[in-house]
Order: structure tokens, then sequence, then C-alpha cells
């Protein structure tokens, strides 16, 4: 859950550095289960206001994060574009986000699982 906190407590809007994979994929699985719980939560009540207002209030940290990600592998953030071609682009994306870091330093940063610098710094 401190993966998840951190990234909307610390790193909110924070497009430079890099991020690991275990920080994205944490996140991401933290957001499909809160999207569901919502959905479920919109579904008995017979609204369909909480789901969208959720993922509004995390568009920005999501793309922040997907951004840093791709800075992880030495890759320019603006390849985050790549998820507005359907389908095609979204698996590029799924692909690049699972490939590892590069060790050591890199044009975005010091390779943060070899810093073992506090999440949130």
């Amino acid at each position: 859950m401190n993966w998840y906190l951190d990234v909307l407590k610390y790193k909110y809007a924070k497009f430079d550095g890099r991020a690991r994979r275990m920080e994205f994929w944490m996140f991401a699985l933290f957001n499909f289960i809160i999207a569901v719980v919502l959905g479920v939560v919109d579904a008995v009540l017979g609204l369909a206001i909480l789901g969208p207002l959720y993922g509004l209030a995390v568009l920005i940290p999501s793309i922040a994060l997907g951004v840093r990600r791709l800075h992880d592998i030495d890759y320019a953030g603006w390849w985050i574009l790549l998820g507005f071609i359907p389908v095609v682009g979204v698996i590029i994306l799924l692909i690049f986000f699972v490939l590892p870091g590069t060790t050591g330093n890199n044009r975005f940063g010091s390779n943060p699982k070899e810093t073992g610098e506090p999440q949130h710094a």
C-alpha cells in the first residue's frame, strides 16, 4: 500500500526521475482494486460518479508514473503517447513497462533500485 500512497503523496505530478517496476505495478494493482470496488459501489447505489471522479483524481499521477517508468528503461517520457494508438500502442507500452530498468545511472538519474533511498525522496 505504501507504493500506492507514495505516488499520490510525494510524486503526484513528478515527471522527472525514474520509477521501479515494483512501484509501477503496485500502483496499477491498487488502482485496479479501487476502481473495481468503486464500480461495484456505483452499481449498487445506481450512480455513475465515484469511478469517474477517482479516475480523474489519479490521472496526473498515473501519467507521471508512466513517464518515470519509461525513464527507468532509458526512453523519453514522450513514448507515453503511444497509448493513444489503439491496441498496438497499448501493447507496446505494456512491453516497455515490464522490461527491467537500466542498471546504474542513465540520462534520467540514478537507479532507484540501487540507491536504497526511501520511496518518497
